[in-house]
């Protein structure tokens, strides 16, 4: 009868973070370094605008919680990546094989900014937007192309179970060097453990991994 009170008690805080405390901290980080790095974008944008040119920001379909669709937001990082949306096609039929691993077709070039707006995941600032919207959390599984997760097996769905985030569990165990097996194991992970600690943990692990750049591509 104890151990089914603690599991009760367990699947509730849960439940209540998931949905609540998750979203009140997502709320009042998003606002608060939008505030604070208001400045940075408006560097970062300049920056961008006199070595690169327009535009300046890149928009994409990805695939958010339950597989609802959404806009994400970047810096642009590419040459010609307002083609790149057309230019991942995918036709597996039952599941996204475990061993495959992500790769821009061969025309779409990162220019030498956007190399390092990745390497330090400048490019992903704009996503604070997302994040107070609604659309992401600061924690999840990374967001998927929409081409990509429409070729998920059921428990490849189980990944979308929960609010995609701009970092997560699998990017602190590997970033861009696993496959997508891999990744989908540690989304799974988190989606049946996520807690404020192990929060915690996947943002100051982040924070070294961004620090280094490790596993940027």
């Amino acid at each position: 009868m104890v151990n089914i009170k603690n599991m009760m008690f367990q699947q509730t805080n849960h439940y209540l973070y998931q949905r609540i405390g998750k979203r009140c901290l997502d709320i009042l980080g998003s606002m608060l370094l939008l505030i604070v790095c208001t400045p940075l974008l408006f560097l970062f944008s300049i920056i961008l605008l006199l070595f690169s040119g327009r535009p300046i920001l890149f928009k994409q379909a990805r695939a958010g919680i339950n597989n609802a669709s959404f806009t994400i937001w970047k810096f642009r990082t590419m040459d010609t990546e307002s083609e790149e949306s057309s230019s991942h096609q995918y036709e597996w039929l039952d599941e996204v094989p475990k061993d495959f691993s992500f790769a821009k077709p061969d025309h779409l070039n990162i220019t030498t900014l956007g190399k390092i707006y990745r390497k330090f995941s400048i490019d992903e600032i704009p996503q604070l937007w997302n994040v107070l919207k609604g659309d992401m959390s600061f924690i999840g599984p990374r967001p998927e192309m929409v081409e990509i997760t429409n070729c998920y097996s059921n428990e490849q769905k189980k990944r979308l179970l929960v609010k995609p985030g701009i970092t997560g569990y699998a990017q602190v165990h590997g970033r861009s060097q696993i496959t997508h097996g891999e990744k989908v194991v540690h989304d799974l992970y988190y989606v049946h453990h996520c807690s404020f600690l192990l929060d915690i943990k996947i943002v100051i692990r982040t924070i070294l991994i961004v620090i280094t750049g490790k596993g940027a591509h």
